[in-house]
Formats: C-alpha cells, sequence, structure tokens
C-alpha cells in the first residue's frame, strides 16, 4: 500500500515527461530541455500540493521517504538501496554541476555572433536625454547603485565579477562599448542576457533585465555616465 502511494507520482512525472518528450513533437516543434524540465517542476509541486492536502496523506506520501531514509529497520536489499542512493545522489549533483559549468572546446552548435544584431525597435535610436553635467553625474550615480557590483569602476572588476562566466564587460577597453552605438547599448542594458538571440549562445550574458526595475530615462543617464566614466565616446554612422 505504502509503496503505491509514491509509485503514482513517479508515473505520472515519468508520463509527463514522456508525452513532452517525444509524443508532443510528433504535432508540433520539439520542446526545449528547458520548458520540459520547467513542466516537470510544475507536476511536481502540483503532486507536492495534492499529497499535503491533509494530515494523513501527508503522512502517506512522507512516511515511506522517511523511513526509507532514515534506515530504521532496515536489512537486506532496502538496506543496500539506501546506501547506493546516499552516495550516488551526491556524485550525480555534482557531476551534472561539473559538465554545466566547466569550459568545453566544442564549437557551438550555431553560428555566434559577440554583438548580435538588435531587434528592429532598437535600431537607430538616439540619447533623448541631454548630455549635460547633471545627467552625465545622474548617470554615473545610478551605474554605482546597480552595475558596479559587476562592472567595478567601468572595468568590469566589480566585487561580484568572479563569480560570472562570461565576466562582465571592461568599459575602459576599446573593444567594447567604443565600438557600438548608444542605441545597442541601451538594448543591452533594457532587456539584459535573456534577451539576446539564439547566436549569442552558448556563452550569454548574465546581465538582468533592467527595464524591470529602470525607466528609459535612467537607462539613457547610465549609458552618458558609462561613457564618460570609460572616458570613451559612442559609435555613430559618421
Amino acid at each position: 500500500m505504502k509503496g503505491s502511494v509514491l509509485l503514482k507520482p513517479i508515473l505520472l512525472l515519468v508520463g509527463v515527461y514522456l508525452v513532452l518528450k517525444f509524443v508532443l513533437p510528433l504535432f508540433t516543434a520539439p520542446l526545449p530541455a528547458s520548458l520540459i524540465f520547467l513542466y516537470l517542476a510544475l507536476t511536481a509541486a502540483g503532486i507536492m500540493i495534492f499529497e499535503t492536502l491533509s494530515g494523513q496523506s501527508t503522512e502517506a506520501f512522507f512516511g515511506p521517504i522517511f523511513a526509507f531514509l532514515s534506515g530504521k529497520g532496515q536489512t537486506g536489499p532496502m538496506k543496500a538501496a539506501r546506501l547506493a542512493v546516499l552516495i550516488l545522489f551526491p556524485l550525480l549533483v555534482g557531476w551534472q554541476t561539473y559538465i554545466s559549468t566547466a569550459p568545453s572546446d566544442q564549437p557551438p552548435a550555431e553560428n555566434r555572433t559577440i554583438h548580435p544584431a538588435p531587434p528592429g525597435e532598437f535600431v537607430g535610436l538616439s540619447n533623448p536625454v541631454p548630455n549635460t553635467p547633471e545627467n552625465v553625474m545622474a548617470g554615473k550615480g545610478l551605474f554605482a547603485a546597480f552595475c558596479s557590483p559587476c562592472h567595478g569602476k567601468f572595468d568590469g572588476k566589480g566585487p561580484a565579477a568572479k563569480g560570472f562566466n562570461p565576466p562582465p564587460a571592461d568599459f575602459v577597453d576599446s573593444g567594447t562599448i567604443a565600438q557600438l552605438q548608444e542605441s545597442y547599448v541601451f538594448w543591452r542594458i533594457k532587456k539584459g542576457g535573456v534577451g539576446l538571440p539564439v547566436e549569442g549562445m552558448p556563452w550569454k550574458s548574465a546581465m538582468p533585465r533592467w527595464e524591470v526595475e529602470l525607466k528609459d530615462d535612467q537607462i539613457w543617464k547610465i549609458i552618458m555616465g558609462e561613457y564618460d566614466g570609460a572616458h570613451q565616446k559612442p559609435r555613430t554612422w559618421e
């Protein structure tokens, strides 16, 4: 009876995975692995909510799990299975973490572009904020508050920089914002790493989507502060 309580959720998760992975692609485009993982996580969350609606169902669901992990009264095959789980699970998690973060010399599946083209609505935009000393200083203040933890003093060496791969951009370097138009920089700040197209893979930016917290005029001021602080000028058609 206890085994059947755990067997049903496991079969449900396996069924959802098989449908998303093999059945759904027969009728539409294949789903990316990240989306399949999201659906499985939502299914697991639904199962947890259903199984914990009452104290009796919670005990019936978690009881066998706690009994298995605690090892009380276990002998023979069950004891060996518990030891195998306690040893293999951390190893599998560690291996998955390693292969997902370790640098690879394999070429990307798609042609990569360091500076992919922005969406059409961002092409040719000009900074509507007057380039005055007051606005430049305001932009540097916003940069210090929102950007300096990663980008430091415009040199990409902020206190959090070492935690990111690829590292934050060094704006002092003449190969970064000095080669870009303000409209491009506005797009990258506004949409962040999640806004990069597929040709930005496999090394995407970890920068947040700042449109959630910053208004457009604040982003334009930050851009002016970045160029001034890095002693660079934006690239223009002229």
